[in-house]
């Protein structure tokens, strides 16, 4: 086990873990929220490092990162655990860990992971599958070794970091896509287990970080999907900056949600249309087979600049990161051509 970083002694063998927003105190013996930090004898350890659960290699348009270097091969990997309770998780064979249950393939050392990495010349590491901030000291040591290969490190997340985390793990993050699960706390509460503004407040942080940010919603039928939540969805991405990138996913029936419709695609394309009336820039719709709202246009011109059907880019039309039929700069990193 390793000592995890970010928590504080609170006297009697009791611990504070200051790591994400949950803010567990943590009892000797115990876990916290998220089953994979243990209170062993009043010091904090997290049971998850060097303990891979999964990895595969995966194009950068899957995280979904749409805007960051499209086209990429990412090396995605994940241990096991998280600090939500989502009912509709599509990862919970990793994600629902019970106390003391770190199922993996075995330890991988960071030098060895790094390695392979770039034995299989991937230009990028995600960290993904399950939520990268509660396997923190092994993300931050291979993100730091990777990043002195020039490898780029991108996170997905659902947003619950502290201030203090985000203050020590961005600058190893090139970019990070947060998932906006909703705009109402008792959504939260009720089907994730953790609160709204924390999340709102760790979009804010990243974006103000440098860290390029795109968002995620899963859009639930009868649960997240009325008009004014979407327009609320819309009105805070606009309100940080037009230029966020929007991802919509058609939700599926899984784990403890497996009686509730899929979303239908109707629905999808009268969000995307609303969401570009309103003034968003970049917004695509996740889990439909649709070129046309899986490819980037240029806000200045409407032209098409990347063509992609899922998470294959089949064109890429611009120059310097910029339209070439209008010069307009589209946000986002991209490769100079």
């Amino acid at each position: 086990m390793k000592e995890a970083l970010l928590y504080e002694k609170k006297g009697k063998g009791i611990v504070k873990c200051r790591l994400c927003s949950h803010r567990c105190t943590i009892m000797p013996g115990k876990t916290g929220f998220c089953r994979v930090r243990l209170n062993r004898e009043g010091v904090l350890y997290s049971l998850t490092y060097e303990k891979l659960a999964a990895a595969g290699i995966d194009p950068i348009e899957k995280k979904p990162l749409y805007h960051f270097y499209p086209g990429m091969q990412a090396y995605s990997i994940s241990t096991m655990g998280c600090n939500f309770r989502c009912d509709f998780c599509q990862n919970s064979s990793l994600s629902d860990v019970q106390d003391g249950m770190i199922s993996t393939g075995g330890e991988v050392p960071v030098e060895q992971l790094v390695h392979d990495i770039r034995a299989r010349k991937c230009p990028s590491i995600s960290y993904t599958y399950t939520e990268p901030t509660v396997y923190f000291e092994y993300a931050m040591e291979i993100a730091r070794e990777s990043a002195n290969h020039g490898i780029k490190n991108t996170l997905v997340s659902n947003g619950y970091q502290t201030p203090e985390c985000i203050d020590m793990w961005h600058e190893y993050v090139d970019a990070i896509n947060i998932d906006l699960k909703s705009m109402r706390d008792d959504f939260y509460r009720e089907f994730c287990g953790a609160s709204l503004q924390p999340v709102l407040d760790s979009i804010q942080r990243w974006y103000e970080k440098g860290v390029w940010v795109e968002l995620t919603s899963l859009i639930i039928p009868g649960l997240n999907d009325s008009e004014e939540e979407i327009n609320a969805m819309i009105d805070f991405i606009h309100s940080l900056d037009s230029d966020i990138v929007w991802h919509i996913s058609r939700f599926a029936p899984s784990h403890n949600m497996l009686d509730r419709p899929a979303t239908p695609v109707d629905t999808l394309y009268s969000i995307y249309e609303n969401a570009l009336s309103r003034g968003l820039k970049y917004v695509y719709i996740g889990n439909i087979l649709d070129e046309k709202t899986s490819s980037t246009y240029c806000p200045g011109c409407n032209q098409l600049l990347i063509s992609r059907t899922v998470f294959s880019v089949h064109e890429n039309y611009l120059k310097n990161g910029q339209c070439p039929h209008c010069d307009t700069t589209i946000a986002g990193r991209f490769r100079d051509k």
